[in-house]
Order: C-alpha cells, then sequence, then structure tokens
C-alpha cells in the first residue's frame, strides 16, 4: 500500500496563507495534490492540516482530510517527521510492514508524477528505508567563502582546498524539499532519515526551489512560466 501525506498548516508566517496561495493559476497545494493523483501510485492522498479553508479546498480536488491537526503539531517548529508519523498512526493500517509513505510538501509545484513513480521503483527495488529528492550545489561547497564576524574580510571554510580545481572536487547535494519517500515503520521510528538508509533521487537544479521567502515565490514563478508556460 502507498499513501500520500500533504503537511499544510495554516500559520506560515513568512509567506502568510502559503500553503493554499495562488501559484500559476490555482493554489499551490493544488500542484502537489495533482501531481499524486496523475503519478498514480497512491492508495490514498491525506492532507495533515489544522486550517479549514485549506482542508475543504483539498478535499475539493480530490485529497482525503480524514483528521484535523493537532495544534501541538501545527508549531512554526514542528518536525516534518513528526506529523507524518501522526498521519501513519491516525491511519491504523493492519500491516504497516507493507505500507510506503511519501511525503509531499504543499509548496512543490515543480514536482512531477514520473518523479513520484521513478523515486517509488528506488525504494522498493533497494535496500533502503528512505528516498529522498535532492539537488547538487551549483558550486562546490569545499571552496564556499565566509565573512569574519570581527572585521568583515573574507575567509575560506576549507582553506586547505584553495588550489584545488571545481572539477576535481566531490559533489555536493542538499535536499530539494519537494518529497520523500519512506517505509512507514522508518517514518515511525526515527525523525531523522539519515540515521537509516537513505538513498537519493537526484534532480536537475532548475526544478528546484525553495518557497520560503516572498522573493522565493518570485523566483519560482519566474522558472515556472519560463519552462512550463
Amino acid at each position: 500500500m502507498n499513501i500520500c501525506v500533504i503537511p499544510a498548516r495554516g500559520g506560515s508566517k513568512r509567506i502568510p496563507r502559503k500553503n493554499i496561495k495562488k501559484f500559476a493559476g490555482k493554489p499551490i497545494i493544488e500542484w502537489s495534490i495533482s501531481a499524486a493523483k496523475k503519478s498514480k501510485c497512491f492508495d490514498r492522498i491525506l492532507v495533515s492540516t489544522d486550517d479549514e479553508e485549506i482542508a475543504n479546498f483539498s478535499e475539493s480536488v480530490g485529497a482525503e482530510v480524514p483528521f484535523k491537526r493537532p495544534a501541538d503539531l501545527s508549531e512554526d517548529f514542528t518536525p516534518t517527521a513528526d506529523v507524518v508519523r501522526h498521519a501513519i498512526e491516525f491511519s491504523k493500517f493492519p500491516d504497516i510492514s507493507q505500507v510506503n509513505v511519501c511525503c509531499l510538501y504543499a509548496t512543490a509545484p515543480f514536482t512531477t508524477p514520473s518523479d513520484i513513480r521513478e523515486s517509488l521503483l528506488i525504494l522498493n527495488s533497494s535496500i533502503c528505508d528512505f528516498v529522498l529528492a535532492v539537488t547538487s550545489y551549483a558550486f562546490p561547497i569545499q571552496r564556499a567563502l565566509a565573512i569574519d564576524k570581527l572585521n568583515g574580510s573574507l575567509k575560506m571554510r576549507e582553506p586547505g582546498e584553495f588550489s584545488s580545481r571545481s572539477q576535481d572536487l566531490d559533489k555536493s547535494y542538499h535536499d530539494a524539499g519537494q518529497f520523500c519517500w519512506g517505509k512507514a515503520e522508518a517514518w515511525i521510528l526515527t525523525n531523522d532519515p539519515f540515521k537509516n538508509i537513505t538513498l537519493p533521487y537526484n534532480l536537475p537544479r532548475f526544478r528546484v526551489q525553495d518557497i520560503d521567502t516572498a522573493e522565493d515565490w518570485h523566483r519560482a514563478e519566474l522558472i515556472h512560466k519560463a519552462f512550463y508556460e
């Protein structure tokens, strides 16, 4: 059984009403719900929210909202894994060992149905607990610079790499902020997927934009317009 959990609380601070704000013509959460539906991977698509407007809209476009997320799981610093764990425990699956759960973010308009299907294949065909959508840093982080707090001067974070050529350095990756597949048992047992066996699903950088600020939102809309309109 494959379950999608979309966390979508109502109290976003930096972008008010972010999870239901219109992106490229429709509430941004609809892009995630639509990708989940079109992937044809899921037995159930659950939206975890504390907000009535988000709940009503999500149900209107084909998701389930079988519970209201508790207040103590709707705070600014609530770990996403706790939200997913609550959804799993609420659902009371008869055999949790047979359940895969994809945490799909409400603000992930560049996630495609094929991303969801292909990353599930990795989870099902490998000995792993999680599959996380990632993308590579555009520049080697080994050559990152920092600004000295005392005098404002630049310094290398890794001075030993001063003479290294960029092409000789290992690539580094970061969470794409789009989705994470995991075995339900693994979601129950940990808040940290990197303490388990976690494999990457690599996304191209042009399809990754974290959306936390108004500037992020504007850039994401420009990316969408350039590639999809």
